[in-house]
């Protein structure tokens, strides 16, 4: 591979209009004798240098001109839409430094239209990030994710500078159905793995950062596949003052549980309406509101499962038939106002405040009988294939009438300053958690014909079937609580950033610190206030080279003040005492920019280390987390993540990446074991291309590969007993798009189509390969050999799926 030397240019393209929103065909772009015109859809595309002022000049025989100076990077993309009007000229200076803030930052940036085409069971932002290094997930029906050795709950998610919250109760990734974030509504995503700045919230591992868009003009869009639908529209009232991009969406997922190893009558129903509506009241004053319902509906009736595991020396099978049903409901409303105040051209203050109820219900019962054998594996025998000898035979019937109901309210004043060189923000929240939690659960286990007691209560001893057991009956699990608990918090936030340079070199300085205060309390309980202080700092350098290179290093103190999830114990118990867990984070990153093939690319790379104090110990069952709450652990993360992105094909982006991670945890000085998400290397491909000789023709490749994670314990069972691992996970999915009318489309002015903007059918391949992955492990007891058997709980095979994508 060779690299040359990068060309210092840039790209500006867009489309114009007109005072009623039509595109103005035949306009002259043109700066220092250069130029271009745009197209009958008013497109146009002009390459300028970068690192340079270009003003651009855009004249039309009947409307007035446009005057506008840019100040763009090296290989960057703007995208400028001017409006032509015929009563006065425009003029303006447009300096683009936002991709090199988000360098310096650690942030990844992901265009929302990339993340629309690549396919996925789960579509959609999370799907993205899960090809980034760093982030994991072995579950493909979630949108679930770790991140550097962290779990589901360490991870913040913001919408429009909100945060945002997920179902508590969800214990499967086929119970998820739609992520909170709306594709179709995106306008910018950031994302950050690690040593992220103190304006972010209280969390160990990750910040998500998504804006929605403020639409210009009319506009809708529509999707439809068989596992789902969505529909958007962009309104915008005449006079420009307000505007609102709504979304509706549907999703089923029988399509896919179908294609799993457990044979189900499953009738889910997911479905969510959300709008973000904007208002600007004067040109110092705007506000917005986002608004989001959400009704998920889950039944579920197991009928058969059969699975086959072991080597093929000792071949086994598990069979299990089922009775009962399972009968679930979540049902979420989210509504948050915005205002911003702009008190001065260096000074601007924001008001947020949101509500968050959670109305959810969890009912099951389910009895399940299973038998566990080894199968012949002799060839030519009779009965090849089947079960000759029968290890254990049981039954097991799991009940639940689980209910919660939660409601979440924020209030946060922010303020930022600019003064000379320097910016200053700083940010004050108030939030109060009302939680109301009524658990009962309990799970009967039967092996060979006798009843299976707890191992961790003082019964009788029990040697059946060589002598009676006179002792109590008992459910092998039985958890029943009730909780009514309050949960108050003061947070805040202050940092200060200054661009500046040593020598020739450009350098950036930030440094700032978060302070949290929280108390716990309910009915029978009352919590001490604890508080935690959380420093944290960023320094970058742009050194002077021929190479365009950014050095950054970041860390600093991190803690993740408990959520209600992690106060509750595995007997449903809260423990208000519990402490923050904390984090130092060390992280060093390079991004090199460069031109190969004449092409640019990129190649970010980072390393970081995290050593954890007061950590509270979890186990994960598919997508649900169970905590110790006794803060009684060490841990640490350590690893490093690669990524190279760029023109792999003209004109497109695509990007591999590599990530290696060990962690580990010491729970009461017993020693260091890998943690629930140890989850060592990792390789990402995310692919497009398209047919040379018919471009219109496109192809989506996303593909991942992980090696296993542990593979968790049987319930009551001591962790460092069990430190078997999963199988490596292995998925690729495909999409083939047959692009139809997009904006290099010459359009008929008449007809059908005339007035879309794009439109496209689709073929999707999920799990390409059909691998069997395994997300985790059922247990299962045979009474007389006293054994525990790992059985994996497969994922997905392979399934197909159709798409229309259509724009108005």
């Amino acid at each position: 591979m060779s690299l040359t030397a990068a060309a210092q240019t840039a790209r500006i393209k867009g489309v114009i209009l007109d005072e009623n929103n039509q595109p103005v065909a035949s306009v002259n772009v043109s700066y220092s004798g250069s130029g271009t015109s745009s197209n009958q859809n008013g497109f146009y595309v002009l390459k300028v240098p970068a690192n340079k002022q270009v003003t651009l000049v855009f004249t039309h025989v009947s409307l007035k001109k446009i005057t506008v100076t840019f100040v763009l990077e090296p290989k960057e993309e703007r995208e400028f839409n001017p409006v032509m009007t015929n009563r006065k000229e425009q003029m303006g200076e447009v300096i683009i430094k936002a991709n090199n803030r988000k360098q310096i930052q650690g942030i990844s940036t992901i265009e929302p239209e990339m993340i629309r085409k690549i396919p996925g069971t789960n579509a959609g932002v999370e799907n993205i990030l899960k090809t980034l290094p760093g982030v994991n997930s072995n579950n493909e029906l979630s949108t679930q994710y770790a991140v550097r050795g962290g779990n589901y709950d360490e991870n913040l998610v913001y919408v429009n500078e909100i945060e945002v919250y997920r179902p508590f109760l969800i214990r499967s990734g086929q119970q998820e159905g739609l992520s909170f974030t709306n594709t179709d509504l995106v306008q910018n995503v950031d994302f950050s793995a690690g040593g992220f700045q103190a304006k972010f919230g209280d969390k160990l591992s990750s910040v998500l950062d998504i804006t929605y868009r403020k639409p210009i003009k009319f506009g809708a869009s529509l999707e439809a596949s068989l596992l789902g639908g969505s529909l958007s529209v962009d309104l915008v009232s005449k006079d420009k003052k307000w505007s609102a991009v709504t979304g509706v969406r549907y999703r089923n997922n029988s399509l896919l549980v179908n294609s799993q190893e457990t044979q189900t009558n499953f009738t889910p129903s997911f479905a969510d309406i959300q709008t973000n509506i904007n208002y600007n009241a004067s040109a110092k004053w705007q506000w917005s509101f986002l608004g989001n319902i959400s009704q998920n509906k889950y039944q579920y009736q197991p009928l058969t499962r059969q699975t086959n595991f072991g080597t093929i020396d000792n071949p086994m099978r598990l069979s299990v038939f089922y009775e009962g049903q399972e009968k679930d409901q979540y049902d979420t409303y989210f509504g948050a106002v915005k205002t911003t105040f702009n008190v001065s051209d260096n000074f601007t203050l924001k008001f947020i405040g949101s509500v968050f109820h959670t109305l959810e219900q969890e009912y099951f019962d389910i009895f399940a009988q299973y038998r566990l054998g080894e199968v012949d594996s002799s060839i030519g025998s009779e009965t090849y294939g089947e079960v000759a000898f029968t290890r254990g035979i049981g039954s097991q019937l799991n009940h639940a009438r689980n209910d919660l109901d939660a409601l979440i309210v924020n209030t946060e004043i922010k303020g930022f300053q600019d003064w000379k060189e320097s910016q200053f923000e700083w940010g004050i929240k108030y939030t109060r958690e009302s939680i109301r939690d009524r658990i009962i659960e309990w799970e009967v286990i039967d092996s060979a014909g006798f009843s299976l007691n707890p191992p961790v209560i003082d019964l009788p001893k029990n040697d059946q079937p060589y002598s009676p057991y006179k002792g109590p009956l008992v459910p092998y699990q039985d958890i029943r609580a009730t909780n009514f608990n309050s949960i108050n918090r003061f947070s805040g936030y202050g940092q200060w950033s200054l661009k500046s340079t040593i020598g020739r070199s450009e350098v950036w300085y930030n440094a700032g610190v978060r302070m949290h205060q929280w108390e716990v309390s309910g009915a029978t309980i009352i919590g001490k206030s604890q508080i935690t202080i959380s420093p944290r700092a960023q320094f970058a350098i742009k050194p002077d080279w021929q190479l365009d290179m950014i050095f950054r290093l970041s860390g600093g103190l991190y803690h993740q003040p408990p959520f209600y999830r992690e106060l509750r114990n595995a007997d449903a118990l809260v423990q208000p005492n519990t402490k923050a867990q904390q984090s130092i984070h060390f992280v060093i990153g390079n991004d090199f920019s460069f031109t190969m093939w004449n092409r640019p690319f990129k190649l970010i790379s980072e390393l970081y280390y995290k050593s954890l104090s007061d950590v509270n110990t979890y186990t994960i069952d598919n997508v649900r987390i169970r905590y110790a709450t006794n803060n009684n652990a060490t841990a640490y993360a350590q690893g490093v993540d690669i990524r190279l992105n760029g023109e792999f094909v003209p004109g497109t982006e695509s990007w591999f990446s590599f990530g290696y991670l060990k962690t580990e945890e010491n729970s009461n000085n017993q020693g260091f074991i890998a943690r629930p998400t140890d989850q060592r290397l990792k390789f990402g491909l995310l692919f497009q291309d398209y047919m040379p000789n018919i471009p219109s023709i496109k192809l989506y490749l996303n593909l991942v590969y992980n090696t296993g994670l542990p593979g968790g314990s049987p319930s009551y069972a001591d962790p460092y007993a069990y430190q078997n691992r999963l199988n490596d996970y292995r998925r690729v999915d495909v999409g083939f798009s047959k692009v139809f009318i997009d904006n290099t489309t010459v359009k008929k002015n008449t007809g059908w189509f005339k007035d879309f903007k794009e439109l496209a059918v689709g073929l999707e391949i999920f799990n390409l390969f059909d691998n069997q992955n395994a997300i985790t492990n059922t247990w299962v007891r045979d009474v007389y050999s006293k054994n525990q058997y790992a059985i994996p709980n497969y994922m997905t095979t392979r399934v197909f799926n159709v798409k229309l994508s259509a724009k108005l």
